[in-house]
């Protein structure tokens, strides 16, 4: 048999060994090529001027992603060569010289990662259409299927998937051409050693480690960047310790302890969870990190998510908007612009009035977690409400005699329905009246219809009131396109002179869409991208070690067996070793990532994200997304290992 023929008949068998690991490599190689596809997508790039930064973003990622993969790969190489260590050194005694060897070994290599390459760029294709589908759909842009293959992505991909495996393969060659035959037969028995050898210095340890904890995950909840480091040190140093410590110490606490470790199946799990723990603690420990980085990027990307989405909706409900401080202003030059350039369908210009005082902000101030923007309560007339909302297309407000309404944000209603305080305008007493909550332009930086509420009186008792600002609203037959908002930001910029006190603004839908879209595409993305990517690299990992000790497992259950052990009994131990074995990285990242999110969440500025968008339902989502892929991959290796296992269960 040919070398050529060998290496390929030993890659066929290792893609079929290692199936968790070559379908993960498809994956990640389609993933890598479908983002590399919007990064030389016209179509994408010309959606907004703004996605020009879109590029190099993607290739950060892809650069981070690259470097995972890298490690999966090097990892994974090398944990096959340990494996096949004793094989490997039997071709070198039957005549096979080391670099012919080595030149096998390689090839073995690079024939599974060619094989991914090809499925994973057809795969590729395929999300590439899903990443384009969203963007579009984000861009309010219609989406029509389009089979396309692109071969600067291809090539990209390459490139990446060469830097990949020329890594590994170097390390590899170089560990056996500087092996001798004995350490290659021997080289699977050679185990992790433990760090920490004495108990007394382990539990000092694990105590250590577990105030690191505490000081790193209060450290990243300040918020600030240098905190923020340091408290990503400090996990760093918890997540070692714990791992090393524990592992270290779990034997010890069962030595001393010989009533627990003979009760039930304690002795046979025991045994094995040691044997694993003491010979994979740094490793737990880096797949812990990573598990943290996962629920942060899925956590933070669906924050960012909800803040781009509603701050859409809350900002700009109004087709085209026009704000001025300046009460002076004519506005006549700007729509003239605007009737010439835009089909206006319906429009109109109004006045939004400041109170003499600030009760109800000073109330919300010291009661809600409210944010003073305006120094005077703002207020409008019935008339120009009613007219607003028809608009808008809300249902009518009915404005009792001798009542107010009260237009807020969903999220400061309660606060406001348990001030039912009266209102005094032109000497006469309103009482509050009902509350309305639709999306309102109440959450502008300039001129909007007040911030976060705002009062509606009858139109003759605004007549004498001090005028705070003025609006214009329209709605219009298509959405305002990106080239008509820039011209028409520029004919207002003419309107305020430079240190002028005075300022005017202009919103419109399409631009705050476009904002949300170009925000999401940008950064919630990326993070799903290197969230994904992170979780099939770690658990892939652990999967590969599970199952590589089949064999093993299969003889210690067949002993089993043959000592009297019931088939219900080894199901159950078995299923006691999973648990534990995929816990054990999972459980510490939940301490750190929740109150991470919980923290994140709040910081948010108050009534952003609110209703589905709640910090706790984002918390939800985010443990929910994980633990499903997680338990999907447990699910895989469990019911291939019993199957083989214990095939009579």
């Amino acid at each position: 048999m040919t070398l050529f023929k060998l290496s390929l008949r030993n890659a066929k068998r290792q893609a079929k060994d290692y199936l968790v690991y070559f379908v993960t490599v498809v994956m990640a190689a389609g993933l890598i090529y479908a983002f590399n596809g919007l990064v030389f997508s016209k179509e994408v790039l010309e959606l907004s001027v703004h996605l020009s930064s879109l590029p190099a973003a993607i290739v950060f990622a892809s650069i981070v992603v690259v470097c995972i993969i890298g490690w999966l790969v090097h990892y994974t190489t090398g944990f096959m060569l340990t494996k096949r260590s004793r094989e490997l050194g039997t071709y070198i005694l039957i005549g096979l010289e080391s670099r012919q060897v080595t030149r096998l070994f390689l090839m073995e290599n690079l024939t599974i990662g060619g094989a991914a390459l090809v499925l994973g760029t057809l795969l590729g294709n395929l999300l590439f259409q899903v990443l384009r589908a969203i963007v579009l759909a984000l861009f309010g842009m219609p989406y029509h299927f389009g089979f396309s293959f692109s071969l600067r992505a291809l090539g990209l991909t390459l490139l990446y998937f060469v830097l990949i495996y020329l890594f590994a393969q170097i390390k590899s060659r170089m560990r056996i051409r500087s092996m001798k035959i004995y350490d290659l037969i021997y080289y699977e028995k050679i185990n992790e050693d433990e760090i920490i050898q004495r108990s007394g210095n382990r539990r000092k340890t694990f105590i250590v480690s577990i105030v690191f904890g505490v000081i790193g995950t209060s450290l990243i909840m300040i918020g600030h960047a240098l905190p923020s480091f340091a408290g990503a040190a400090c996990i760093i140093v918890f997540l070692y310790g714990f791992f090393i410590s524990f592992s270290s110490g779990v034997p010890a606490y069962f030595e001393n302890r010989p009533a627990k470790k003979y009760s039930r199946q304690t002795l046979l799990v025991f045994r094995t969870l040691s044997a694993k723990l003491a010979t994979m603690g740094v490793v737990m420990a880096t797949i812990s990190l990573l598990f943290t980085a996962v629920l942060i990027s899925q956590g933070m990307g669906l924050i960012f998510s909800s803040i781009f989405h509603n701050r859409e909706a809350q900002s700009c409900s109004f087709d085209l908007y026009i704000a001025s401080y300046d009460t002076n202003v004519n506005l006549s030059e700007c729509l003239d612009f605007v009737h010439t350039n835009i089909p206006v369908t319906c429009e109109m210009q109004y006045p939004v009035y400041m109170t003499e005082d600030s009760p109800i902000t000073d109330y919300l101030e010291t009661s809600a977690d409210y944010y003073r923007y305006y120094p005077k309560d703002t207020m409008m007339k019935y008339s120009d409400y009613a007219a607003l909302r028809a608009m808008l297309g809300y249902p009518e407000a009915t404005l009792e005699p001798g009542k107010y309404l009260i237009h807020c944000a969903s999220y400061i209603k309660e606060y406001l329905e348990d001030y039912d305080t009266d209102v005094t305008s032109n000497e006469e007493r309103l009482t509050q009246g009902n509350i309305y909550t639709e999306n309102f332009n109440q959450r502008l930086y300039l001129g909007g219809n007040g911030f976060e509420f705002l009062l509606v009186l009858p139109d003759e008792l605004l007549e004498e009131c001090t005028v705070g600002s003025i609006n214009y609203a329209a709605m219009t037959e298509s959405p305002v396109s990106e080239a008509q908002y820039i011209s028409l930001t520029d004919l207002l910029n003419r309107y305020t002179e430079p240190g002028a006190e005075d300022y005017i603004a202009a919103y419109t839908k399409a631009q705050a869409e476009a904002d949300a879209a170009f925000g999401i595409v940008m950064f919630t993305l990326p993070l799903y991208y290197l969230a994904l990517i992170l979780t099939m690299t770690t658990v892939t990992i652990l999967t590969v070690h599970q199952l590589s000790e089949m064999n093993r497992y299969r003889q210690q259950f067949t002993l089993l067996r043959k000592l009297g052990m019931g088939s219900r009994e080894m199901v159950r131990t078995l299923r006691t070793q999973f648990a534990i074995y995929y816990a054990m990285p999972a459980i510490p990242p939940l301490f750190i990532t929740i109150p991470f999110i919980l923290h994140m969440g709040q910081e948010v500025d108050p009534g952003i994200l609110v209703g589905t968008s709640h910090p706790i339902i984002i918390l939800g989502i985010t443990l929910g997304l994980f633990f499903l892929i997680y338990a999907i991959y447990i699910l895989l290796a469990y019911t291939g290992l019993r199957r083989n296992v214990l095939p009579y269960a």
